[in-house]
């Protein structure tokens, strides 16, 4: 459920506002729930009976159902008793103070009983969501009972709402964050909302507050030193240490445990949930020039529109893994070796595009981006992003070029270094700003690659990367937000030389070494299956139990097989010790194991041969 970081949520919604459908959606990736329905029966109200049939119908059949309609000081002891690896619904307030108001559970105090609330879910180590009705907005009601009524629930919703991170507002279905002020981050099934950030430099955001952004006249301005979110910094450890207490016959998951950490931190849980909403985004852009040496004439384009049209390998593949696929048209760039790539201002609509679009994608609920190209020329342009921010030689980066046939095509490649060579050569005068790096070297596919990385972590959204476009958009971006590459996961470095040392200059380990050939993109769909299982199992395994006392190591004093002490008492001699010499300490001193004597002739030390004793038993003299 984790709302970007925030563990205990109040919900609150006038009457059929949909409070309780964007609660029950902000738990819906939770493993299990427990849901505490504080409502009481009522057998001769049949309107009543039938809302409360509804909202059990509408109950997955994987939550627990937990009712506190007997006694209203139970809510706090079921929050306070919260396990941290669990997640609480509770709907709803207004039917708990209805019950606290109940003449057969008076005489209470009232006051006490909702401070006592308070505090339990203020302590609360589980995630928490509270669904409460608002009636603050009504006329004040004519019946004492009614004013009773409203001015205690006034008083929970207060109370409750100061021990929340977050509290929403849903009105007419629409959710509307009251606490702390901002963009709504979305939850599962659910749109987001967005409140225009405020004009002014960016704020430091930290773990859990929303970003702010610089805002122009013409839109959003993306800057060198932006303050985007981090990941949760507890969680990932968090569930690592959980990993270790899991029942699993081996020794756990391996390399892969770091994807269970990186989840948990992006989800900011230590239990996250495996990737449902899955979106590719498939960057097309063309590269004039000598990088696109080798490329077939209009073979990008056709790998778009097959994309587009449900065909081929990324497209079938994101149908095996129920993601969503986008193709992304940019703008095509200029040869590198004659001039700039992209002018300053094709670069910030590029950077603007890619940022919204990864809004778009939080706004309905994505939880994972895949990164996806097939532009000509692709390759040679993040070489020479690389050579630029990393300081790499272009031909150690530069993958080979293999035609149609399966051939190594020479002189294309050395063609596309030269372009890559006369580029960097052309603008060495040039700053190494982000952006003048996108504008000289980059092109379009890279911009709005990397407006797409500032976007998702803006929004808390991983992104799964894959292929030379979106590590070089990886590079670009830390240089204007370094929070980014906290964000990115990497699928599979695929055997090409320029992933290999983005990778290592970013401090992305990849997942697998498949070294898979299938096109940007269609590699980390391929080992995604793999990890949202490796998600679901941690999610879904019991802990270890504890053994039972009985099979508790016996104490060395215990008695042995035969029911005697396992040594003998020293003053009860066996014949074998009577034969000994005078100094029997000697043999209480011996140790258990012997060097065993060498086959064959030769001396079995080099210290001389003590004397032999004549004993004919071959007892040793003391």
């Amino acid at each position: 459920m984790s709302l970007d970081g925030w563990n205990r949520v109040l919900v609150l919604g006038g009457i059929r506002s949909g409070k309780s459908e964007f609660a029950e959606s902000l738990v819906a990736d939770a493993t299990s729930v427990r849901y505490v329905a504080t409502a009481a029966g009522a057998d001769d109200d049949a309107e009543w009976s039938a809302r409360i049939a509804t909202h059990r119908a509408r109950r997955p059949a994987s939550w627990r159902t937990e009712e506190t309609a007997d006694d209203p000081r139970r809510l706090a002891d079921v929050i306070a008793t919260a396990r941290p690896e669990e997640t609480l619904l509770v709907d709803d307030l207004g039917n708990w103070v209805t019950v606290l108001l109940d003449p057969a559970h008076q005489p209470a105090d009232d006051t006490a009983t909702i401070a006592e609330l308070a505090a339990a879910v203020r302590a609360c180590p589980a995630r928490l969501v509270l669904v409460s009705p608002e009636v603050g907005l009504s006329l004040v009601p004519t019946t004492p009972l009614g004013r009773a009524f409203t001015d205690a629930l006034g008083a929970v919703n207060r109370a409750v709402a100061d021990a929340c991170d977050a509290v929403i507002l849903v009105v007419a279905g629409q959710p509307c964050r009251l606490k702390p002020a901002g963009a709504l981050p979305a939850a599962a099934g659910q749109p987001r909302t967005t409140v225009p950030a405020q004009s002014g430099p960016a704020a430091h955001t930290g773990s859990t507050a929303p970003t702010t952004l610089p805002v122009a006249a013409t839109g959003l301005v993306i800057e060198p030193g932006m303050e985007l979110p981090m990941p949760d910094e507890y969680a990932g450890p968090q569930a690592v240490d959980r990993l270790a207490t899991l029942d699993v016959p081996g020794t756990g998951l391996g390399v892969l445990e770091q994807v269970v950490s990186f989840a948990a931190a992006t989800q900011g849980t230590p239990i996250p949930a495996a990737w449902r909403s899955v979106r590719v985004l498939l960057l097309h852009g063309d590269h004039s020039g000598g990088v696109a040496a080798g490329s077939r004439p209009g073979e990008s384009a056709r790998r778009a529109r097959q994309a587009g049209a449900g065909e081929g390998v990324l497209a079938r593949l994101a149908a095996e893994n129920g993601a969503g696929l986008q193709v992304v048209d940019a703008p095509t760039a200029a040869p590198i070796e004659d001039g700039p790539a992209l002018t300053a201002e094709e670069v910030e609509s590029a950077l603007r595009h890619g940022w919204r679009l990864a809004e778009e994608a939080a706004d309905v609920g994505v939880q994972l981006l895949v990164l996806a190209a097939c532009g000509a020329g692709t390759e040679a342009a993040a070489a020479a992003v690389l050579a630029a921010t990393a300081g790499a030689e272009p031909p150690a980066v530069l993958a080979r070029v293999v035609t149609a046939g399966g051939e190594i095509d020479d002189a294309a490649w050395m063609a596309r270094c030269a372009a890559v060579r006369d580029g960097l050569h052309r603008a060495r005068h040039s700053s190494r700003d982000a952006k003048e790096v996108l504008a000289q070297l980059g092109g379009g596919d890279i911009a709005v690659a990397t407006g797409i990385l500032l976007g998702a972590t803006a929004r808390r959204t991983p992104v799964l990367l894959d292929g030379p476009v979106g590590v070089a958009a990886a590079l670009v971006s830390r240089d204007l937000a370094g929070q980014a590459r906290h964000w990115c996961l990497l699928a599979d470095h695929g055997g090409h030389p320029a992933v290999q040392l983005a990778a290592d200059v970013l401090g992305l380990a990849p997942l697998t070494e498949l070294r898979l050939d299938l096109g940007e993109g269609a590699n980390a769909l391929t080992v995604l299956p793999l990890l949202r299982s490796v998600l679901a199992l941690a999610a879904a395994l019991p802990t270890r139990p504890e053994p039972p006392d009985d099979e508790a190591r016996p104490d060395e004093t215990d008695a042995g097989p035969n029911g005697d002490d396992a040594r003998p008492d020293e003053t009860d001699a066996g014949p074998q010790e009577e034969e000994a010499g005078p100094d029997e300490t000697d043999e209480d001193t011996e140790p258990d194991f012997r060097e065993p004597e060498p086959e064959g002739p030769g001396p079995t030390t080099t210290e001389p041969e003590p004397a032999r004793s004549a004993d004919p038993t071959g007892s040793r003299a003391g």
